[in-house]
């Protein structure tokens, strides 16, 4: 699938050590906690995820994992880019790329999403391509040192 400036593609096997570096990086760490056993290919067996790629370099990932019950039926995403391509719009292309595939080409109307209380960022990026914060869960996930943390629930609907 291709964005404005990003490509979002399957994920190959070259791109575990990438991702993992991006992962462990603080900036992105901080914001999704510590790194599963298996990642990226075998720790969230429903997720599909894709590499982002910037002029042909991996800068990121972004997954969705859908709920199949037809009276349910949404689509959950996540995104994270490495430290050297934060900040440069391609959050947002990515998401924008996603979301446009999960509600034409896959039929969803409602995407969700959650993002930590605190990442400012993220959450501006995901408001750029139409989300909106519907309310905070407390205590909801714990970030790489232990401490649970709150998190904004984002979605964005398109009604049918």
């Amino acid at each position: 699938m291709r964005g404005e400036r990003v490509l979002l593609r399957p994920l190959e096997p070259g791109d575990e050590p990438i991702l993992r570096a991006a992962r462990e990086d603080p900036s992105v760490a901080d914001w999704w906690g510590a790194v599963e056993e298996g990642f990226p290919f075998t720790d969230f067996p429903a997720a599909t995820r894709f590499a982002i790629v910037v002029d042909g370099e991996v800068a990121g990932l972004v997954q969705y994992a859908e709920e199949p019950d037809p009276d349910s039926r949404h689509a959950e995403i996540d995104v994270f880019l490495g430290p050297g391509h934060q900040g440069a719009g391609h959050g947002p292309d990515a998401m924008a790329t996603l979301s446009r595939h999960l509600l034409e080409d896959r039929g969803h109307h409602r995407l969700t999403l959650s993002a930590a209380v605190g990442n400012d960022r993220a959450i501006r990026s995901y408001e750029k391509v139409g989300f909106r914060a519907v309310g905070v869960t407390e205590a909801s996930w714990r970030d790489r040192h232990g401490t649970w943390r709150d998190e904004v629930l984002m979605e964005r609907v398109v009604r049918p």
